[in-house]
């Protein structure tokens, strides 16, 4: 039965069940006790860990609370083929990864400037950056909360939700709320903005020329 589901997936929903599957092993990991330490290094981002490179893309794959990680793979499962369809599938998987490592970034100058030492983790900034593709390619697309339009029914623009989801995250860093890591969200929400206005024809169309240069500065292999 799982073969005949796997089978029927289009190839952005396998590529997304495999993300949604590193997402649940690592939320199982946490439970693992003598694992806390290396989970906090490595799946927790923040500028003073262990090892904040590594951390700035491994925390995006981790997930403390079970609702956190429903809510969040629920929104990518939503989200994703709309971006695999307007940038294709490799897009899709380079601006993900992208957005999860810039929003952690944009969280770790904002953590710096406050001073503060507690760690974020989960996949919210890459799919911040996900929704704002689909926002600014279609600004006009009717979206609703998930469940909640089935007790009250509700449409929203595209358009006005990404200005509201900007407006809120500003919000939160000016006023300091530590509910969300607001920082992030923004920083993934502004590059997905940036990318699908400017990035994807500066970097994508230009990787040819910009691999053959590597190739010349790198060399024959030896």
């Amino acid at each position: 039965m799982l073969n005949v589901w796997w089978n029927e997936l289009l190839p952005e929903q396998k590529v997304v069940a495999c993300i949604v599957t590193i997402n649940i092993g690592v939320f199982l990991l946490w439970r693992v006790v003598p694992l806390q330490r290396i989970m906090l290094t490595y799946f927790a981002s923040s500028p003073i860990s262990g090892a904040p490179c590594r951390s700035m893309l491994l925390s995006a794959f981790s997930h403390y609370s079970l609702f956190h990680l429903f809510a969040n793979m629920y929104v990518l499962w939503s989200f994703a083929p709309v971006v695999s369809h307007i940038l294709g599938l490799e897009q899709f998987v380079a601006t993900y990864l992208s957005a999860a490592v810039i929003s952690s970034f944009t969280s770790y100058v904002y953590k710096t400037f406050r001073r503060s030492r507690v760690p974020s983790l989960g996949a919210s900034g890459a799919i911040m950056g996900l929704i704002g593709i689909v926002c600014v390619h279609r600004p006009n697309s009717q979206l609703s909360i998930a469940f909640v339009d089935q007790i009250f029914p509700h449409s929203f623009s595209a358009d006005s939700a990404m200005k509201f989801l900007i407006l809120l995250d500003f919000t939160g860093i000016l006023l300091g709320w530590r509910f969300f890591d607001h920082a992030a969200h923004l920083g993934g929400m502004l590059f997905g903005i940036w990318y699908v206005k400017y990035g994807h024809r500066l970097i994508w169309h230009n990787r040819e020329p910009m691999m053959m240069k590597w190739h010349e500065f790198r060399g024959k292999p030896k």
